[in-house]
């Protein structure tokens, strides 16, 4: 159920979900941040957050599944999916049914790519997992930044601190969840899969057209 669904069916307010999503090293925080300042130029005030995070508890949830290697796969997806709950109840749905916009760096497909293709758990017990989790909310729009993994790594080549233990998975478990996205984004219409190797501002206009072309009322051409 999107964002428009829960305020059509609870009569709750009626903001926009937006998610940015993809593989390791695709520029998805590059994007939110790119997406922000283009939302705020137009006089919005979007709500902007990132998973796992965007709340005390799930900041912690956070820190544990990226540092701790003690975690099996089934811990680690229920740990995701206690961030996520938080996240939903504490800022994502009061701010949809403020009327805001919402946008977030990954939500619900980056469960159903990492741990159901990646770590390979019961796809559909996941699926039905997820929704328990969210109350049925998903994004108005998905956009997938689709990266080979070896260009991800590459871009991830540098940075600080080093690889954090979803970054150390292996090239096998970077494939499986880059193929998940691609089957996930054919088989979703609310999901869009834009190609991550052009530079920044282009991957930025094309999401600004997306935007236009799903959102008119809200985000027409007139707005400049």
């Amino acid at each position: 159920m999107s964002a428009a669904g829960e305020s059509q069916g609870s009569g709750s307010g009626h903001g926009i979900f937006i998610a940015i999503e993809g593989p390791e090293g695709a520029g998805k925080s590059t994007q939110v941040r790119m997406l922000e300042a283009w939302l705020r130029e137009r006089g919005r005030d979007p709500l902007v957050t990132r998973e796992p995070g965007g709340t005390p508890v799930a900041e912690e949830v956070r820190r544990i599944l990226l540092e701790s290697d003690a975690l099996s796969a089934r811990t680690e997806l229920l740990l995701m999916l206690a961030s996520r709950s938080t996240l939903v109840e504490a800022v994502i749905r009061p701010a949809l049914e403020a009327g805001r916009v919402v946008v977030t760096d990954r939500f619900h497909l980056s469960t159903l790519a990492y741990q159901g293709y990646g770590r390979a758990l019961p796809f559909e017990d996941v699926v039905r997992m997820n929704r328990f989790a969210t109350g049925g909310l998903e994004p108005d729009l998905t956009v997938v930044l689709d990266v080979e993994p070896d260009v991800g790594a590459a871009r991830r080549t540098g940075r600080s601190g080093g690889p954090d233990r979803i970054e150390r998975a292996g090239d096998a478990f970077h494939r499986r969840v880059l193929e998940a996205y691609r089957e996930l984004a054919a088989a979703d219409p609310r999901v869009a899969r834009l190609d991550a190797t052009p530079e920044a501002g282009e991957i930025h206009d094309r999401i600004v057209a997306l935007l236009r072309e799903r959102f008119g009322e809200t985000f027409g051409a007139g707005e400049g």
